[in-house]
């Protein structure tokens, strides 16, 4: 016995996974692809190959993300259509500069930039100075900001809206997952749910709550406590993956005590 590595799953097999974890029949798939079901059937057990105009078609259809997209075009023997660059790739320097000047004219509030798992990758002078405090093992790069975030050793005991951030996050996570299938996202949201949950409290949860757009956030800090109102953005149309899949948290002050505490922390730090 010699071990091998699990080869990428065949085309077919992909296919078949994302048509059933969208709810699809075969038969809804053919007719909004508009193919034959007799063909969709033999192209998905593999005994017949797509044409590239085929399989961009199912990925639209199937509403998969970039990265997905990529995955099934090489998994039919296709070129990818979509770049993909680490963010600090030479070629990625002027976004990667773009972005940081989104965040930096953000402040004094903070501002901060994920990657597809969460990981911290770029912020604003703000942010490092909230996180006094928060347990070094969790700053160690790469920073996941859902773990620091819920984490009993991280800003999880300051947070006034804990049950209501973490539900929050939770359901994001969720639909991101539904989204991808990705499985590093997988086994994040199980570790986090398996970390120690707040007690709900009567008046934890805080008015102003906007699903996907807004949502208030409550913490002491070393300057006092800030109301602050989150809020993410992404890139729609990046032909780079990296910065398609990269998520811009901003956070505003939701009254004038925030926004002083704010002002005085970022002329101090």
């Amino acid at each position: 016995m010699h071990a091998h590595h699990a080869a990428p799953a065949p085309f077919g097999e992909r296919l078949r996974q994302w048509r059933q974890r969208r709810r699809l029949s075969q038969l809804e798939l053919a007719l909004q692809a508009e193919v034959s079901t007799r063909h969709l059937s033999c192209v998905e057990t593999g005994r017949a190959s797509p044409s590239r105009e085929m399989v961009m078609r199912l990925a639209e259809r199937l509403q998969l993300p970039p990265r997905e997209r990529n995955a099934l075009l090489v998994a039919a023997g296709y070129a990818p259509m979509y770049r993909e660059r680490a963010l600090d790739d030479p070629a990625m320097a002027a976004a990667r500069a773009a972005v940081q000047r989104i965040l930096d004219a953000h402040e004094p509030w903070p501002a901060l930039a994920m990657d597809r798992h969460w990981n911290l990758v770029m912020h604003n002078r703000l942010v490092p100075l909230l996180l006094q405090g928060v347990a070094p093992a969790l700053l160690q790069p790469p920073v996941n900001v859902l773990r620091l975030s819920l984490h009993p050793q991280g800003l999880a005991p300051r947070i006034h809206n804990l049950p209501q951030w973490r539900e929050h996050l939770l359901e994001r996570l969720r639909q991101q997952i539904a989204a991808t299938g990705d499985g590093v996202l997988a086994t994040l949201a199980e570790e986090l749910r398996a970390l120690p949950a707040p007690p709900p409290a009567a008046d934890a949860a805080l008015p102003g709550e906007h699903l996907g757009v807004l949502m208030p956030f409550r913490f002491d800090t070393p300057v006092g406590e800030l109301h602050l109102v989150s809020t993410t953005t992404v890139f729609g149309t990046a032909v780079d993956i990296t910065l398609q899949e990269l998520a811009l948290e901003t956070f505003f002050p939701a009254d004038e005590a925030t926004a002083e505490r704010l002002r005085a922390l970022a002329s101090a730090g």
